[in-house]
């Protein structure tokens, strides 16, 4: 898996917060900041969740890897956009996504890097600008306690 591949979407924020508290946000607290629409289960590997963002938009995610307090790896095994502006609506089928945690002093710096979404993906402006609202959301709740997660 080359994660260096400057084509696949990649964002990066500084929180002012622990690794540990960045992880558990990660793997146990998704309903709190990106969707309140969450069914299943992210804490372990080979744990399955699916988050949904109204009736016609979901994604099945499948835990691939966890290494506590740095990393945690997801497989989109099932995808929905049902966008009328798409005409490719299950983009991020095969998509892997990745988040880097790495503690300096009182920051702790978040990576995701969503390998399968690049430039040449047809929902990549409609994409890019979600991961960008709900990271936003996921530095929120980790300063504030509050984050702003998808409403159904």
């Amino acid at each position: 898996m080359n994660t260096n591949n400057v084509d696949n979407y990649t964002h990066s924020i500084e929180v002012i917060t622990k690794a540990d508290k960045a992880y558990k946000a990660l793997t146990s607290q998704i309903p709190l900041w990106w969707t309140e629409m969450f069914e299943g289960s992210s804490a372990n590997v080979d744990d399955v969740f699916t988050i949904r963002f109204g009736s016609s938009i979901y994604k099945t995610m499948r835990v691939k890897e966890l290494l506590p307090d740095a990393k945690v790896i997801w497989y989109v095994e099932d995808s929905l956009i049902a966008l009328p502006e798409l005409k490719n609506q299950t983009e991020w089928i095969g998509t892997t996504i990745v988040w880097e945690i790495e503690q300096k002093e009182e920051i702790t710096r978040i990576k995701v890097i969503h390998i399968g979404l690049n430039p040449e993906v047809e929902c990549y402006e409609i994409c890019t600008g979600g991961w960008v609202q709900f990271v936003n959301s996921l530095k929120l709740f980790l300063e504030t306690g509050k984050g702003s997660p998808y409403k159904a």
